[in-house]
């Protein structure tokens, strides 16, 4: 009877062969799932992301007692046997066979550590999970050739400190160390006599000895677990009996680590950009939820702290249908570091309490981002040759633009928002922000250049998002930028095309980096469990325009707290250091914006309406709501949480003065200036604008200059190519001032009739009348 069963498990230990050599390698160099770490900039955790909640600790980081538990209760001869205890394999294999279920175990901690690593390491899915588990002779032969490799290319003390790793513990506890914390709160190497002993007795079910579910069944199995530690000299009497008397004293509740960016609560945001960001850099989902990384972000607490104070002020979190989003980027010439992101939006799953996954802080947010991308006008113009003196000429409200057309191609008119005068200069109009005078501006410029410039400062999204065909709706194969750019859209201007906050925000730090473009990273360094450096690539950094344009456009910005739309917000704030800041609106108010920048930080927000029918939002007297006629603008909400964010970020700092001008973005380049001929005669003034190109028109003003001087001119300094040229020529005279009140009227002059040899003109009125 003995012979046909050891030649018929030799045939099935032939069988299981096959594979063995390679499986005992893999166990040799290929780490079980580990738990991935991300911490914020100076080290403590954010969020942990795993497959399975392991980290791994050495030998010299697990307690005494956890080892001698464990190998109490489950391989009292494992510094004896070689992997294989085989008269006790044998008798399983048979009776396990012969009932069909799990009646004797013997398996050695050699074997269980092949066992679970079968199944937590190579098994992929549900499939591969059972037949790592399954009770038949082949795969029990082939995990006890597999042990006996092992146990020749591992030493007995590294076996066991792999099996201690990588057993499962229950309630999502891999390993001691996730052991260790879920049940008491505590590390491996402070893990106590009952502690270890609770812990070593779940390995045969962690169902059934659960201590939550089942603390009486659980603390009988603890206790079984001391006793054979007594019985094996692990421990004398007196320790055995203190030992179990003591209570199980599991932590109430259980110190769950919760996996993924849900976890991270106000952070959560900036956790799912850190995950979106990796892929992107080339890393897989597997690498980040097993890889065991401990990946330190560039997350400033105290920022995003003042960040998510701010926005929750401006708009509640349970506010219906309005989102108030934020990014804060640190300006650099190697590095933009991502310093905090957040909306008021509670981060989460729970639609119903305006709960919400999805990446506000950093996605396009499709309403637009209104007047902002003005700067990106005023840019282009700086490059294509003038300066931010240069006097813009703003026509009316109404105004019909050439190039602000519909599908038809008929002009639409361009509405201000309130009164401004017939010219400014650029950076007035920047503070101010007349619409008809940027598309006027986007006339010379040409929408494809602005729309270009804002992908160089920052933009890149639109140059990467699909279009979204407006009458189908579905997207089709070309980027925003591309169908902008082609259909020549001067809105472009006006900001109505879909925008990340993040990278309005990172327009700002590019500008305070001399026009230096960098990735908005928000990682500053990874490495792996054995704590080695992990290279990251990130796309390099760009010089995107001439530092001297970014440096004197910083300046062109710098009116918008002191006399623009976001004076009011900056002097409710106590604000009063140098800064750059533009707001924006859009047309029908479903969303405003602002950027503010100073060379410590720059940040963007964006408040709007994130339902799925956006509605105009009114603003005042409290959170932004929907409404039928909106009224919000960057001024408001917008502006006030970029102040109530950084203002408290650098109160107790001394200003940074914003970088030094230049003259030739002051003034404009040669192609732009117009020659200064007040003080000139009309006729040698006309003569040398017309033949530098100029289109010239006089008009006379009273002004005791010699008759024929010119004593003024519109626009002076700089123009665009083929504007014209107004010059006020002096009339040589002043007319008399009024008689003082009360002073009797003088008295006609005698009618004596037309001069000789002039008709009578009659009442016809002086020229200009």
């Amino acid at each position: 009877m003995a012979f046909p069963l050891v030649g018929g498990l030799g045939m099935l230990s032939n069988e299981a062969g096959d594979s063995v050599t390679s499986s005992s390698a893999d166990l040799v160099g290929t780490r079980p799932p580990l738990t991935t770490t991300l911490t914020d900039s100076d080290g403590r955790p954010i969020a942990y992301l795993f497959d399975q909640n392991r980290t791994e600790v050495t030998n010299d980081q697990i307690s005494t007692a956890m080892k001698g538990a464990m190998l109490a209760i489950e391989d009292r001869r494992f510094y004896e046997h070689d992997g294989v205890d085989w008269q006790g394999t044998l008798r399983a294999v048979v009776a396990n066979s012969a009932s069909g279920d799990v009646v004797q175990g013997a398996s050695t901690i050699t074997q269980q550590y092949v066992k679970n690593y079968m199944l937590y390491v190579d098994a992929t899915s549900e499939a591969e999970r059972l037949k790592a588990t399954e009770q038949t002779p082949a795969r029990k032969l082939k995990e006890a050739r597999i042990a006996l490799q092992l146990e020749r290319q591992l030493s007995k003390d590294e076996i066991l400190n792999r099996y201690l790793n990588i057993v499962f513990l229950g309630n999502g506890s891999y390993g001691v160390a996730a052991g260790a914390r879920t049940y008491f709160n505590t590390t491996p190497d402070k893990l106590t006599v009952p502690q270890a002993a609770m812990l070593a007795g779940m390995v045969r079910s962690t169902t059934q000895f659960d201590p939550v579910q089942n603390p009486q069944t659980a603390l009988q199995r603890r206790n079984v677990v001391i006793d054979q530690m007594r019985q094996q000299q692990m421990i004398d009497d007196a320790q055995a009996k203190q030992a179990m008397a003591a209570p199980l004293g599991v932590a109430n509740p259980l110190v769950r680590v919760p996996n993924g960016c849900i976890g991270a609560g106000d952070m959560g945001f900036f956790c799912k950009y850190v995950t979106q960001y990796l892929t992107e850099a080339g890393f897989t989902e597997e690498q980040i939820q097993r890889g065991g990384y401990t990946i330190r972000t560039t997350l400033d607490r105290r920022a995003m702290e003042e960040v998510k104070r701010s926005l929750d002020k401006e708009v509640p979190p349970d506010t219906p249908n309005v989102a108030n989003v934020m990014s804060l980027v640190q300006p650099g010439q190697h590095k933009h570091r991502v310093l905090a992101m957040g909306s008021s939006r509670t981060f989460g799953l729970n639609a119903d309490a305006e709960e919400t996954s999805y990446g506000l802080p950093y996605q396009p947010v499709n309403l637009g981002a209104g007047s902002t991308y003005k700067i990106f006008t005023a840019a282009t113009a700086l490059e294509k040759g003038l300066g931010i003196n240069y006097s813009m000429q703003v026509p009316p409200s109404g105004y019909a633009s050439p190039i602000y057309v519909d599908g038809s191609g008929r002009p639409v008119p361009v509405a201000n928002a309130g009164n401004y005068p017939g010219r400014m200069s650029l950076t007035d109009a920047l503070a101010q922000s007349p619409n008809t005078a940027f598309i006027k501006l986007e006339e010379f410029t040409g929408v494809p250049d602005v729309v270009d410039m804002a992908v160089r400062l920052g933009m890149k999204s639109l140059a990467t998002t699909p279009f979204v065909d407006p009458g189908t709706g579905k997207r089709t194969d070309r980027s925003i930028a591309e169908v902008i750019k082609d259909q020549r859209l001067a809105s472009f201007t006006l900001g109505v095309t879909p925008t990340s906050v993040l990278e309005l925000a990172n327009v700002g730090a590019t500008l305070f980096s001399q026009g230096k473009w960098c990735p908005p990273t928000p990682i500053d360094s990874i490495t792996d469990a054995e704590g080695k450096p992990v290279p990251i690539t990130e796309e390099p950094c760009q010089q995107a325009v001439d530092p001297a344009l970014a440096n004197t456009l910083v300046t062109g910005l710098s009116k918008d707290d002191v006399a623009g739309t976001s004076a009011a917000a900056a002097r409710a704030a106590g604000w009063t250091r140098p800064m750059a800041g533009k707001t924006g609106t859009t047309q029908q108010h479903k969303s405003a914006a602002f950027m503010g920048a100073i060379p410590e930080m720059a940040g963007a927000v964006i408040t709007f309406d994130n339902s799925n029918r956006p509605r105009p939002l009114c603003d005042g007297g409290g959170a932004p709501f929907a409404c039928g006629n909106g009224n919000i603008f960057g001024g408001k909400t917008p502006a006030r949480t970029w102040y109530g964010a950084v203002g408290p970020l650098v109160a107790n700092t001394p200003p940074t003065p914003l970088p030094p001008t230049d003259p030739r973005y002051l003034d404009g380049g040669a192609e732009s200036r117009i020659p200064d001929v007040v003080g000139r005669s009309v006729g040698d003034a006309r003569g040398e604008l017309e033949g530098a190109g100029w289109q010239v028109t006089t008009r006379t003003v009273d002004n005791n200059a010699p008759e024929g001087t010119v004593v003024g001119q519109e626009p002076r300094g700089a123009a665009l190519p083929g504007e014209q040229v107004t010059l006020q020529v002096s009339s040589g005279s002043v007319p008399a001032p009024p008689p003082p009140p009360g002073s009797p009227a003088p008295a006609p002059a005698p009618d004596s009739g037309p001069p000789p040899g002039r008709p009578d003109e009659g009442n016809r009125p002086p020229d200009g009348g």
